[in-house]
């Protein structure tokens, strides 16, 4: 939901509130109007949530520096900013006393709609930025007091507590940081989870090579089903720790000639490639400053999903192909001068265009594993891969006609891009 943005209007001529509604009727702004400052007065005796007060100086019986006190002498009060409206030129002791009062800035008559719309803008900005800060410390207040549940609910002994509340610091600190955390979770996945599902293999295959005669078709196939949900496991924590070790993993960036890449994972999917008789149409890549051991397998994940999701009875055309191109416009914050685009296109099955950015989160699977095996992880780790290259990846599909996806490096001009 929106966050409203409200402002009090304070002046006891009419005309001039119409004049400033007017000035803000393209801002979208909620506008409550006062003739007075008792009037004001009366408004913020039950409203509260204001963004801003705009208000006359000169006004009868309570003008607006008068008003500005009373206001401020209530705490729910206190975070409104005023801005006073004057056709006066004060000297520096007046004004110094609209700066107590609590003003914080001064707007002369004749008004100027334009410098008027910028000043409130500035404090409508500060004013959402505070609230998504206060959202924030709320959300990491409710995170602590969900991660303090949790260490009374698993915790009996205060020696444990003690040694928990110790981790707990290390955690908060990671999540206020870069998510640290993923170090962590890696090697639980790595000692904790791989340990137990060794032996379920283990034991699973001693059963079903010792007593494999003795059961009948119904115990077989129960064996048969535990082993593929042990190997299904098993690729599951392989593709977590994978996810969890790219920012840890990975050798200095070089100059890489992204062909010779590609060509290494071609000849590994080679038995893959040949069993769906996939033909590839590949034009010249460049060279780029990268991390070759994450561009394989960025490159490996991509085209074997596009060689996996193939149509039946169609042979897969993935084309890969490249263009340098200057950054979008939403991209120029990022301080570059060029993008190379490295494109990967297929004909297979394609995706509904409204799952394009769900693709790329942590286990989100558009078909079950009894149509196509998978963990959902895979392009969750292209898109940190192309992030650690301070790039992005984005795809475009259409059910049944195919899916094109486009990873973009930034590179400088003065970079050697392309191959000789």
């Amino acid at each position: 939901m929106p966050l409203k943005i409200k402002i009090l209007l304070v002046d006891d001529n009419k005309n001039n509130i119409l004049s400033m509604e007017s000035i803000f009727a393209r801002d979208n702004y909620l506008l409550v109007s006062a003739n007075s400052g008792r009037e004001a007065l009366k408004i913020l005796l039950n409203e509260w949530d204001f963004t801003l007060i705009l208000m006359d100086v000169e006004m009868p019986v309570l003008n607006g520096v008068d008003t500005a006190t009373l206001i401020y002498q209530r705490d729910k009060l206190q975070h409104i900013p005023i801005i006073f409206i004057t056709a006066h030129s004060y000297g520096d002791e007046n004004v110094f006393k609209g700066y107590k009062a609590g003003a914080v800035d001064y707007i002369y008559k004749p008004i100027q709609p334009e410098l008027l719309r910028a000043k409130v803008a500035v404090y409508v900005d500060l004013y959402r930025k505070n609230h998504q800060l206060i959202a924030q410390e709320q959300k990491l207040k409710e995170i602590n007091k969900n991660l303090e549940i949790e260490i009374k609910d698993r915790i009996a002994s205060e020696e444990k507590v003690n040694e928990l509340n110790k981790q707990l610091l290390k955690t908060i600190e990671k999540l206020e940081s870069n998510n640290k955390e993923l170090d962590q979770f890696a090697f639980i996945a790595s000692h904790d989870l791989q340990e137990p599902l060794r032996k379920i293999r283990t034991f699973s295959d001693r059963i079903a090579a010792k007593y494999a005669d003795k059961l009948d078709e119904t115990g077989n196939s129960y064996i048969e089903r535990m082993k593929n949900a042990c190997e299904r496991m098993q690729n599951l924590i392989n593709d977590i720790l994978t996810f969890s070790k790219i920012t840890v993993s990975k050798d200095s960036r070089e100059y890489t000639d992204m062909n010779l890449i590609l060509e290494e994972v071609l000849l590994d999917m080679d038995f893959q490639i040949q069993e769906k008789n996939a033909k590839f149409i590949i034009e010249k890549l460049p060279q780029l400053k990268v991390y070759p051991v994450l561009i394989k397998q960025l490159f490996q994940n991509l085209i074997s999903n596009a060689v996996k999701y193939s149509k039946k009875d169609v042979q897969p055309v993935i084309h890969i192909s490249c263009k340098i191109d200057a950054p979008k416009t939403w991209e120029d914050k990022i301080n570059v001068k060029k993008y190379c685009r490295i494109i990967i296109e297929d004909n297979g099955i394609g995706f509904q265009q409204q799952y394009a950015e769900q693709i790329f989160t942590m286990f989100k699977r558009l078909h079950g594993n009894t149509e196509y095996q998978g963990t959902g992880i895979g392009l969750a780790i292209c898109k940190k891969i192309a992030e650690e290259h301070q790039g992005f990846i984005s795809a475009q599909s259409t059910v049944n006609k195919g899916t094109l996806f486009t990873i973009s490096f930034p590179i400088e001009i003065s970079e050697p891009i392309l191959n000789k």
